[in-house]
């Protein structure tokens, strides 16, 4: 495991001790995409919200048109709009 992921799980656990009701996310471009870099990487999100709803946020905050497509994927899998965080 790299450090980077060490860092980053090690964060993620004290971020959940503080804020048990919530859900620490990292956002990613990736290397081949045409979307525009997001200027907000991490998101502590209530973990009541759906993916659909954090799609939302994300596509907000890049300022992304209705025309262009973005996926969310947690560990290489696509998952449900609907599915909670």
């Amino acid at each position: 495991m790299t450090s980077f992921l060490i860092m980053m799980r090690a964060e993620a656990g004290r971020i959940r001790d503080k804020y048990p009701d919530r859900i620490p996310v990292i956002v990613e471009r990736a290397e081949k995409s045409d979307v525009p870099d997001i200027d907000k990487k991490k998101y502590l999100v209530p973990a009541d919200l759906t993916v659909g709803q954090f799609v939302y946020v994300v596509r907000k905050r890049i300022k992304l048109s209705p025309e262009k497509a973005i996926f969310i994927f947690v560990k290489n899998i696509l998952p449900p709009t609907d599915l909670l965080m």
